[in-house]
């Protein structure tokens, strides 16, 4: 039996005995003295206002609330079971939902990764190949015509360009090494491009923790949070100060990840900018995981996005 259908079970029977031995108490008190003899004796006196009615009154009384309150409880009882089978059906909405979304995500981060082999094999190679004919041209127009080299060094620059374009987009796409080097070091890798982006923002990355047998929905979420929460201090923060923390807790068959980024920016003075598609997808992710998400701020505070995931443990 559960522990509350048996803590239920125990109640029940201790207020029965307490009505029981109430029972027995009110027989030999009034048995003792007589009781009903001395009501009828003191209401005899008062016969012309008919007091010797009264105990049978009391009773229709007593019963009457009884019938009351066994129809209240009823009542509740069935309120109870309605409200149970809401949340059932609620509880299991929010499964599929969850469901839904863990889909949604892997077919999005998959078609997300095959764009970006798409673009470094396809579009990668063309640029590649458009360049070496630039290199060549350049170098046999080198001595006979000064347009067609000047030509060829323009066509070099904008290969060069649109390769870093390729690149940005393919680490946007699909993290860089996150396969394969793991998501320590596939955020370092992120948070120096961010550096080098923006000079005048100082980001330090805080990791504690393994993070390398997470699974590759976590790996991904907590990648995209981070780099989401990147995105809103570029675009509203306005700060000169970014603190990513990541830590992994153990606590036997589950352990938990927490996730942060902070900024000393505006906080809530730029909550309503910042309030948008992005936060609301940062806590889909999160939730679809079965995690909890939060967003901390307040007035020359900053803005702090942070989340918690659960991470179950495999089974030795």
């Amino acid at each position: 039996m559960p522990p509350d259908d048996l803590q239920a079970s125990t109640s029940v029977r201790r207020d029965l005995a307490v009505i029981a031995l109430a029972t027995v108490l009110v027989a030999v008190v009034s048995v003792q003295f007589e009781v009903s003899e001395a009501i009828q004796a003191w209401a005899r006196r008062w016969e012309r206002y008919q007091l010797d009615e009264f105990p049978g009154i009391v009773l229709f009384a007593a019963v009457a609330f009884a019938w009351f309150v066994w129809r209240r409880v009823r009542e509740v009882r069935a309120e109870l079971a309605r409200r149970i089978a809401l949340e059932r059906d609620l509880a299991a909405a929010l499964a599929e939902n969850r469901r839904l979304s863990q889909s949604h995500v892997r077919v999005q981060e998959e078609e997300r990764r095959r764009l970006a082999r798409e673009l470094h094999d396809e579009l990668g190679q063309h640029l590649n190949a458009i360049k070496i004919d630039a290199v060549s041209i350049r170098q046999c127009a080198a001595d006979t015509s000064t347009e067609a080299h000047r030509a060829a060094l323009s066509i070099i620059g904008i290969t060069d360009h649109l390769h870093a374009i390729v690149r940005d987009m393919t680490r946007r796409l699909r993290p860089a090494g996150l396969d394969e080097l793991g998501l320590h070091a596939a955020l370092e890798d992120y948070v120096e491009a961010w550096r080098g982006r923006y000079p005048g923002l100082r980001v330090d990355l805080d990791v504690a923790g393994d993070f390398d047998p997470l699974p590759e929905a976590l790996n991904i979420t907590l990648y995209r949070f981070i780099q989401e929460g990147l995105t809103n201090v570029s675009r509203h923060a306005h700060a000169s100060h970014v603190r990513i923390a990541l830590e992994r807790r153990a606590a036997g068959r589950v352990s938990e990840v927490l996730v942060s980024v902070r900024d000393d920016g505006g906080g809530a003075a730029d909550i309503a900018a910042t309030d948008g598609l992005g936060l609301i997808g940062m806590r889909e992710r999160v939730e679809a995981l079965g995690g909890r998400f939060a967003v901390v701020t307040g007035d020359r505070e900053g803005f702090r996005v942070e989340a918690s995931m659960p991470v179950e443990e495999p089974t030795p």
